[in-house]
């Protein structure tokens, strides 16, 4: 009798091929990061290349050859696959609808210096002794991009004892730190936000003797705790002052610079410039989507590689077994770089499937650019249109970025939960985010709604909505309680 067994096997259909893998990986990445995966498949498969001329498409030769391996045994593969006339290798990919009259806008990045560079040469300006100047680099070394000093100063001074075998206490440490306090800008090497914004009221303080800034001087010193909560009332009973005398103190408050260090940063580290996937246009009234040319790559077969296999077709002579080995990984290059053209060609047109979906779907506010005309959208309703997988449109909606007449936004943003209204419509979550935002912007910012506050005014308007769920669109928002948003 045969033994009973479960066996699991994976359907043929539910098997991915390595094209197909290649493909999903392909369509998560976004366009500025598709130039550097390109580039390494360039560098790893010498049969690919990036065309830098407009070329014709493609044309496999009609003419056949003859297969000249002797062995039966050896791997069968058509020649004409791989060779073509004098016009080839072309696979280009996209239509390039630009002239050379068109303007070519571009970015420029700066080159310029970070500011622990800039403090380092301050310091050199200054009279230190070797010690000091070890010291002195420790410190800069440890400020983050803001200009903070994180580390501790006990830390430190094992830093220095190990690393760079100098003997230094505390008290040295501070010295010094104090020094680079008195740098450009002011802030710099504080050790909290506290320190930060006294360090500046001292330094405007000692260059302008005539102003008096002992109030915001005393505000951080003694009611620090009270004036980050925004509890004024307690500031006005302790300190004994009128509230106008505290408004011109905030004032003068609000106008440091909490993060020095940023705004000394010429490197260009702290700028992010986003680049769209895709484009879309009003033209006439009408919507017009473009994907952006880092999506839509140039990408030949090497010609030197096609030509190898020219010339084995042409050399009726019997081949050796290195011969066919060497040929054997022509063959297998030349595969893997037309897999991958495949790959980048079934991207870009997935991305534009998927793209013209979302932007026909969400027309209305494309057009307008009024984030209540926005309608509930989730992956299912743009998969079930265009056909595809929704794991798919997931991955054409993550981390990537379509500009618009009204700015650049990340492609995921426009998905959005429905919520119904008390007459029954369905409306998107999004809607309800604008008119909150658009609630908390009109408030009175002396008594600034309360989250219970937020959700009648919800409800008026027809959005019954819990309070929970109001305090959660809020935090999505990045917009703090009223007792923060509290002004005088």
């Amino acid at each position: 009798m045969g033994k009973q067994g479960l066996v699991q096997k994976l359907s043929l259909q539910h098997q991915l091929s390595p094209q197909q893998i290649l493909l999903m990986k392909l369509l998560q990445i976004p366009s500025i990061a598709l130039e550097q995966r390109i580039k390494q498949e360039i560098e790893e498969n010498p049969a690919l290349d990036e065309s830098d001329e407009l070329e014709d498409e493609f044309e496999e030769q009609e003419e056949e050859f003859e297969n000249e391996m002797d062995s039966k045994d050896s791997d069968e593969f058509d020649l004409n696959d791989y060779i073509g006339d004098d016009d080839i290798p072309a696979y280009k990919l996209s239509a390039n609808n630009t002239s050379r009259d068109d303007e070519r806008k571009e970015i420029p990045y700066s080159s310029g210096r970070t500011f622990h560079e800039n403090l380092t040469t301050q310091l050199s300006m200054r009279h230190l002794d070797e010690k000091q100047m070890v010291i002195a680099n420790t410190i800069i070394g440890n400020l983050d991009d803001s200009g903070y000093l994180q580390r501790d100063l006990t830390a430190m001074v094992d830093d220095l004892a190990f690393t760079q075998n100098v003997v230094a206490d505390q008290a040295e440490i501070l010295e010094v730190l104090q020094m680079i306090q008195e740098l450009d800008p002011a802030g710099v090497g504080a050790r909290d936000l506290k320190e930060c914004l006294l360090i500046q009221l001292r330094r405007k303080q000692d260059e302008n003797s005539e102003r008096d800034l002992s109030l915001p001087m005393l505000l951080l010193e003694q009611y620090f705790d009270e004036f980050t909560k925004k509890h004024y009332d307690k500031i006005l009973k302790k300190a004994k002052i009128e509230e106008e005398e505290l408004k011109e103190a905030i004032d003068e408050i609000l106008k440091l610079n909490p993060k020095p260090g940023s705004s000394m940063n010429e490197s260009g580290k702290g700028s992010h410039y986003i680049t769209p996937d895709f484009i879309i246009t009003i033209t006439d009234g009408e919507l017009e989507l473009t994907l952006s040319s880092r999506n839509a790559p140039e990408l030949r077969l090497n010609r030197t590689y096609t030509e190898m296999m020219e010339a084995y077709a042409a050399d009726k002579s019997k081949k050796s077994s290195q011969q066919k080995d060497a040929i054997m990984f022509v063959k297998r290059k030349i595969d893997s770089a037309r897999w991958f053209i495949d790959a980048i060609r079934q991207r870009q047109n997935t991305l534009l499937v998927t793209m013209n979906a979302i932007m026909n779907y969400q027309a209305e506010y494309f057009l307008t650019g009024d984030e209540t005309r926005l309608r509930p959208m989730i992956l299912k309703d743009i998969a079930e249109i265009v056909n595809l997988d929704i794991s798919t449109i997931s991955r054409v909606a993550n981390s990537k970025y379509v500009q618009t007449a009204y700015g650049t936004f990340l492609l995921k943003s426009f998905f959005s939960e429905s919520m119904q209204t008390e007459s029954g419509e369905e409306v998107s979550t999004r809607e309800i985010k604008k008119i909150l935002q658009d609630c908390v912007a009109a408030e009175n910012k002396s008594k600034p709604v309360t989250d219970e506050q937020l959700t009648g005014l919800l409800k008026e308007k027809g959005y019954n909505i819990a309070r929970r769920t109001v305090a959660k669109y809020r935090e999505q928002l990045s917009i703090p309680v009223a007792r923060l948003r509290k002004e005088l």
